[in-house]
């Protein structure tokens, strides 16, 4: 197991290129229960200061090395147990670093299901078989006449001679070094090509692009692979993967036949289909797993970069909130939110079509604002979001009071939920969808949190990856973001402290019975009066729960309880107390850090509290800065080409990026037009609420398609 163990070190360590002695500190932390975060944060000398993203590559695949032993065990126990095991065939298998290695040397000796191959051996066809595959000379129709009989149902030559080939299309699919050969011509050389179903034109046309279409298999765009397997799914489109067909039986004759006489037709017959029936739709099954993969982490990487920006959007901060879930013929929900996010009012305004009575809710809300000394409107970008900005800001209200507009999605999946139904059991799901809005605005980590991610839209073919990568991306996302912002303990909700490193959901539920019973907790200290809140959650959450009413400073800060001793020594040696450290830089300059280098403690520690203490409890996200759209247009069709508008980026994908620019309908800036330089990947010049200006090129009305660009 020891040797497994280093195998697996020496492994992940040259693919991460760091040393091995970090790779085994990761990988204890991780295997004793420590978080990602935590390990990240506060474990940095041990670790040689990995990151999140060195950390979750371990992890992940020291996981994938673990499923590949294990397989490489099964195999090796069937060998032995069938009595095919050799030291050759041991070696090899041992030796084998990819899946495909190890079943390539496996298929051989897999036990078999009925196959013509097996057909013809249990007719006695092997021996000519093997007398074929010599290719040496003899008397053909004498030989294969030998094993014509009726006894072992073989009618005449040419069924003895087929039932060899048979046999002999199976040798040749499980050469190692055949397969081997096929798959690198698959990988190098292999076209995709996509054609329409026949009579499908018509209700597949959304894959209209892809009715007639060939590519270079390796050089396929992720979200073009993923486009053309959903086709095939939804059953519109035929996907075939195959290279050269002539090549790859060029390759296949060379490691097979010899000479040009009949025993070698016979052979190079049996190759050509040995690869059209055997090898072609297994390398065809393999390429399709291969880049599906490939297209699936790729996707998901976009999914968890794009959740990453839209959970660290700059909050609004503690303000009184009126937040708007706008509609038509339903009307306007109103909610009053205090600076804590409580709910103190709701209400309905009927200020648009079949209703219009404008005036009555612009009275409603100046009066609401009023009474509840309201400092921002959050406004949902949904339907008839522009409508009632433009109402909103007509309204002359006597203190400065900022409108913004909130991007709504998932809202509504949030007031249906039985999280949203706990918390808000008397009001329906419009009151419930204000309050998610106008909470989004405050502070959108905190709201969000509550929603599935996959219910967010801000991802690419979210339902065609793997959903099990998907998820384990986007909870590693939601993990992060939180524990990088750091978490209030005495406002959090459940689903905001089960993110917390070291808590889940039952200590998280168990913080909250105990603030309900016992009141605000005063100090990280008290953390462990909480039920099961044991020492080994108390090192993995601590440094990321802040108290702000605690009376020691160090517990507002990111600063780990583990180290206030390190704090208090330093301040001890300045003759000063904690506060007046923070509170004064001239004193931190004074601090040598390396006067307190100890075992335990190194300077990137210090380093880190030196920088806590200059900013403590700081959050990572930016200041918030609202967005107002251009006021001249509202829909669609005020859309002209050649406008410049400002514009607020809502989805990046890796064919480009999506803009609001108010009209109700995001328009696409395809990657050619993101910048005049080349641009590989969007999200390397681009991110999510970005604030953008944008060129109108195209309006599609009848389709609802808009083409921009950034080129302005």
């Amino acid at each position: 197991m020891a040797e497994i163990m280093n195998k697996f070190i020496e492994i992940i360590s040259a693919e991460l290129g760091v040393k091995s002695w970090q790779t085994v500190k990761a990988a204890d932390l991780l295997e004793g229960g420590a978080t990602i975060p935590f390990i990240a944060r506060y474990r940095k000398e041990l670790t040689g200061s990995m990151d999140e993203v060195q950390l979750r590559y371990i992890r992940d695949r020291y996981a994938q090395l673990k499923e590949l032993e294990k397989r490489r065990e099964a195999i090796l126990g069937s060998l032995r147990e069938q009595g095919y095991m050799t030291d050759e065939l041991e070696g090899k298998i041992l030796s084998a670093q990819k899946l495909s290695e190890l079943e390539d040397l496996y298929l051989p000796y897999r036990p078999k299901r009925n196959t013509r191959a097996t057909i013809a051996i249990a007719k006695g066809l092997e021996p000519l078989a093997k007398k074929l595959f010599s290719q040496q000379k003899m008397d053909l129709e004498h030989e294969a006449g030998i094993y014509v009989s009726k006894e072992n149902e073989v009618a005449d030559t040419e069924e003895a001679l087929a039932g060899a080939r048979d046999i002999i299309a199976e040798w040749v699919n499980e050469n190692a070094t055949a397969r081997n050969r096929i798959r690198r011509l698959f990988e190098k050389e292999a076209f995709v090509k996509s054609s329409v179903i026949k009579d499908k034109e018509s209700e597949g046309s959304k894959y209209q692009a892809y009715f007639d279409w060939e590519e270079k298999l390796s050089g396929v765009p992720s979200h073009r692979i993923l486009a053309m397997f959903r086709g095939e799914n939804e059953k519109f489109l035929r996907i075939t993967i195959a290279p050269s067909e002539n090549k790859a039986l060029e390759i296949l004759k060379q490691l097979f036949v010899k000479g040009n006489g009949p025993l070698s037709n016979q052979v190079a017959e049996a190759v050509k289909d040995s690869y059209k029936r055997l090898i072609a739709p297994s390398m065809e099954n393999e390429m399709r797993q291969l880049y599906k993969q490939k297209a699936d982490e790729k996707a998901i990487k976009v999914f968890a970069d794009n959740l990453r920006q839209l959970l660290l959007a700059p909050p609004l901060g503690q303000e009184n909130i009126l937040a708007v879930d706008p509609g038509f013929k339903t009307g306007c929900k109103i909610v009053c939110l205090d600076k804590q996010g409580r709910l103190l009012h709701n209400e309905t305004v009927y200020p648009h079509p079949p209703q219009k009575e404008w005036r009555q809710a612009q009275k409603k809300i100046q009066s609401l604002v009023d009474a509840y000394d309201i400092e921002a409107i959050a406004i949902g970008n949904g339907t008839a979001s522009r409508e009632t900005e433009n109402l909103i800001r007509r309204i002359r209200f006597d203190r400065d009071v900022k409108a913004v507009m909130v991007n709504e999605s998932g809202a509504s999946v949030y007031s249906a939920s039985p999280l949203a139904r706990e918390e808000f059991p008397e009001y329906d799901v419009t009151v419930r969808s204000g309050v998610s809005i106008g909470r989004r605005l405050a502070d959108p980590l905190a709201e969000l949190v509550k929603i599935d991610p996959k219910s967010i839209g801000v991802g690419q073919y979210q339902h065609d990856v793997d959903q099990k990568a998907l998820q384990q991306s986007l909870d590693d996302v939601v993990i992060s973001c939180v524990n990088a912002v750091g978490v209030e303990v005495n406002t959090a909700s459940t689903q905001l402290l089960k993110y917390v490193s070291g808590l889940g959901p039952v200590l998280a539920k168990n913080i909250i019975e105990y603030r309900n019973k016992y009141g605000p907790l005063g100090s990280r200290e008290e953390l462990k009066k909480v039920r099961r809140f044991g020492d080994k959650a108390y090192e993995l959450a601590a440094g990321f729960l802040r108290l702000n009413q605690s009376k020691n400073p160090l517990d507002r800060s990111a600063v780990h309880p583990e180290s206030y001793t390190v704090v208090e020594k330093m301040a001890k040696d300045l003759n000063t107390t904690t506060t007046d450290l923070i509170n004064d830089e001239a004193l931190r300059k004074k601090i040598d850090i390396n006067r307190y280098v100890t075992g335990q403690t190194g300077l990137p520690t210090l380093n880190d509290i030196l920088e806590e203490l200059a900013r403590p409890g700081r959050d990572p996200r930016k200041k918030f800065v609202a967005f107002e759209f251009d006021k001249n247009v509202n829909s669609i069709e005020d859309l002209k080409r050649g406008m410049i508008l400002p514009g607020i980026v809502t989805n990046i994908t890796a064919f480009g990026a999506f803009v609001d620019v108010g009209v109700h309908q995001d328009g696409l800036v395809h990657i050619s037009q993101l910048s005049e330089k080349f641009v590989k990947d969007p999200a390397e010049i681009i991110k999510l609420n970005q604030m953008v200006k944008v060129k109108i090129l195209d309006v599609d009305i009848n389709r609802k398609r808009i083409n921009m660009s950034m080129k302005v």
